[in-house]
């Protein structure tokens, strides 16, 4: 299925699972104080300083053009196959080094965390771009929320892992769940979102429904998808293609145009929606945010830790 930009998401989702979703996500918007899954214009907030005003990617292009291998390795998978995962229920497990263990459903994860719409920069590792409106709101809020103990050093995440709806994991193409992680001090910045929304609606299925992390300076693959589980822990956690080849993916993966993959350059990257013969646009170091996260490196060798 090929999504139009013309369409809501209630006329592609069965009507009671969109009626169920709605009335969940509209009950936690209520207790954030902001609605979530009207339009745009509707939200009663105003548009955040970390945004930027660059020409934003249409819906039909974020959400038909991006990598999720759980649903498969195409970039037209996530759009075709995601729809199948259900997303109400939603609960993420948050344990580990923190005040407040449990598992907390998709209300009570939101509570209280003022929403916000997040226009950001996307930049793959692939060398492909993207500007994309999420809502969200800060992750340091809800560690604040939890209690973090001095002890936690990183923060690790897990994503869904159900083979019966995502047909993607049917195959060992990496391993299975997919992980991320960061560091602390990372995950405490207020660039770093969880989103629960994209374009004034409940986030799509292909871009990581209900809940997704965006660390906007970071290669995309490290904003992990569908998240089910957060974890503090005192020791650097795994990261999926860093598992799977260190020497090609970093734990960091911060945007740096000045360290090339070793397949191919990193210096510029080519904007999704630009068509084919469109110049390359030259790719920022941190994706453009290095005003607010190039302290989190200092004395770092950020050719080796990459």
């Amino acid at each position: 299925m090929r999504f139009r930009p013309d369409l809501g998401w209630a006329d592609v989702t069965p009507r009671a699972d969109f009626i169920n979703r709605r009335q969940l996500m509209s009950g936690a918007a209520a207790l954030a104080g902001i609605g979530l899954g009207l339009p745009a214009a509707a939200l009663d907030a105003a548009p955040s300083r970390y945004s930027t005003d660059e020409e934003k990617n249409t819906l039909e292009q974020i959400s038909g053009y991006c990598n999720f291998y759980e649903f498969g390795t195409g970039k037209e998978d996530p759009a075709r196959n995601a729809g199948q995962m259900t997303t109400d229920p939603w609960s993420v497990k948050i344990d580990g080094l923190v005040e407040k263990p449990g598992t907390y459903d998709l209300a009570d994860l939101v509570k209280g965390q003022p929403l916000e719409e997040r226009i950001y920069r996307l930049r793959c590792v692939e060398a492909w771009s993207m500007v994309v409106p999420w809502i969200g709101f800060q992750l340091s809020g809800l560690l604040d929320r939890v209690g973090v103990k001095p002890s936690a050093k990183y923060v690790a995440f897990e994503t869904l892992y159900r083979p019966d709806e995502m047909p993607g994991t049917r195959r060992p193409v990496i391993p299975w769940p997919y992980v991320e992680g960061l560091r602390l001090d990372e995950a405490m910045n207020p660039l770093t979102i969880l989103a629960t929304g994209l374009y004034g609606e409940e986030l799509p299925n292909p871009n990581g429904a209900p809940v997704r992390l965006v660390v906007p300076w970071k290669y995309g693959f490290k904003s992990i998808k569908s998240i089910v589980r957060i974890t503090l822990v005192d020791e650097q956690p795994p990261a999926t293609w860093n598992i799977v080849n260190p020497r090609e993916y970093g734990f960091y993966s911060n945007v740096n145009p000045e360290v090339d993959h070793p397949r191919w350059s990193q210096a510029s990257e080519r904007r999704v929606g630009g068509g084919f013969f469109a110049a390359k646009i030259p790719t920022q170091k941190f994706n453009g945010y290095g005003e607010y996260v190039a302290g989190l490196y200092d004395g770092m060798d950020l050719t080796k830790h990459f």
